[in-house]
């Protein structure tokens, strides 16, 4: 006699599926194997430190003024052992600037680049799934504002309000969400016409339930990639935009530091002054970067190293 073979009870193969710890797990082997990956995160991690304990590390007021043993500003001094990265034409320290502005740049990015995601993700989940009319009307906004051009429309907007670190990350977040919006898109298209989502839908899943259990997951590591890139571009629009003349008079800012140099003339003869918010500018620009490409053999599997 033959043996019978219980077909519920047989073992399936396991489906694989993209979820939050497997692409952590990916993205941490991928930096362990990537040293230019691994040099960006220790320059972050150390960023993020001076970010954090800016107030303790920084030894003056961005504000406050230094004069030597006559009495006289220390104008345009030279790293010395009292100031670190020098003096500006008011007698400024440039070190404790510098510090102090680390934090301003990624509070920027940090909180730009997640408002960024977060709408760009949504409009473009929405629109991916859906298609047919709610695709083309929600495509037809994010074309209206790819037309508005950055720069002139922060000008305005600095114009119509006080010039603030929040109207920054507002006008960043306002015309950034498009890119994010687009790409995760034309994920979608292709996620939402695979089987597993015709059975969850033939099962009785409701859109959302769809959308947040099936279709997000598959997308998490192109929208974490997307943050990332997002968090490189509003730190660059953020020094952009405080370069010229519009950031946030109260705030200390690596583009603002550039500003003031170049608006004095002192561009050219007070080297201190102007190389180390530059310097720290493309450092933290490019940890992320570095970071970035480990993310994105996350994303792409033909990227992978093997």
């Amino acid at each position: 006699m033959g043996k019978t073979v219980d077909v519920a009870s047989e073992k399936k193969p396991p489906v694989k599926r993209k979820d939050s710890q497997g692409i952590i797990a990916l993205f941490l082997k991928n930096v362990r194997k990537d040293k230019i990956a691994l040099f960006g995160a220790v320059l972050l991690i150390f960023f993020i430190m001076v970010g954090i304990f800016a107030d303790f590390i920084a030894p003056y007021e961005i504000r406050d003024r230094h004069y030597n043993e006559e009495g006289k500003i220390r104008r345009l001094e030279p790293p010395s052992a009292e100031h670190w990265f020098g003096t500006t034409d008011v007698g400024r320290d440039v070190f404790s600037q510098v510090v102090l502005g680390t934090r301003t740049a990624l509070m920027v990015g940090l909180l730009a680049a997640l408002l960024v995601t977060f709408v760009g993700s949504t409009v473009g989940i929405i629109s991916g799934y859906f298609g047919g009319t709610v695709d083309a009307v929600l495509m037809r906004i994010v074309d209206f504002f790819y037309a508005i051009p950055f720069i002139p429309f922060v000008i305005v907007l600095s114009a119509v309000l006080n010039p603030s670190m929040w109207n920054i990350i507002l006008a960043v977040s306002m015309l950034s969400w498009r890119t994010v919006a687009r790409l995760v898109r034309s994920q979608v298209l292709s996620i939402a016409k695979r089987p597993f989502i015709k059975a969850a839908k033939v099962a009785g899943a409701g859109h959302t339930r769809i959308m947040l259990k099936y279709i997000l997951p598959n997308v998490i590591p192109l929208i974490l990639l997307e943050m990332a890139f997002m968090v490189n571009f509003a730190i660059m629009a953020e020094a952009s935009i405080a370069f010229l003349g519009f950031g946030d008079p109260n705030a200390a800012s690596w583009g603002q530091i550039l500003h003031i140099n170049f608006v004095t003339g002192n561009s050219r003869n007070a080297w201190w002054w102007m190389g180390p918010p530059g310097i720290a500018i493309v450092l933290l620009l490019l940890s992320i970067f570095f970071l970035a490409r480990a993310l994105e053999e996350v994303v792409d599997p033909r990227l992978r190293r093997r």
